[in-house]
């Protein structure tokens, strides 16, 4: 069993995976989420220190699932964000659709030129003995 403190309310509970924090802190913050993503659904105009106010939310907690994606704003939103590579307009996440295609096409060229590495044994010497490298 592995108990830890919650880095929330200090409680003790059993963690398995993920935050480190218990299941009512976890429960609390779905909890905002709903209410942050209603809020933002009947005010769409709304900047994000508005939406941090009224939901009395933190400012960084919704840059955080505007990270994960879980928050998606409209073109016409006064939030404007910026892909973290080249600076495009972007609705949601950390990159444009462009740099993450770049990004996965990087990664599946690394995959593919992997080289296998051959090893090569040594040849049989007609003669007995030792043999020194």
């Amino acid at each position: 069993m592995n108990l830890r403190n919650c880095a929330k309310c200090g409680k003790m509970f059993n963690y398995v995976q993920g935050p480190p924090i218990c299941d009512a802190c976890k429960k609390a913050k779905e909890e905002d989420f709903q209410r942050v993503k209603a809020y933002i659904q009947d005010n769409p105009k709304a900047s994000l220190n508005q939406i941090a106010e009224e939901n009395n939310v933190k400012l960084n907690q919704i840059k955080e699932w505007i990270r994960e994606e879980r928050l998606m704003f409209t073109k016409d939103s006064p939030i404007q964000l910026n892909c973290e590579k080249c600076g495009a307009p972007i609705q949601t996440g950390r990159y444009c659709n462009n740099c993450k295609d770049k990004m996965a096409d990087n990664l599946t060229d690394a995959f593919q030129k992997k080289e296998t590495v051959k090893i090569q044994m040594p040849q049989k010497d007609e003669k007995g003995g030792m043999r020194f490298l």
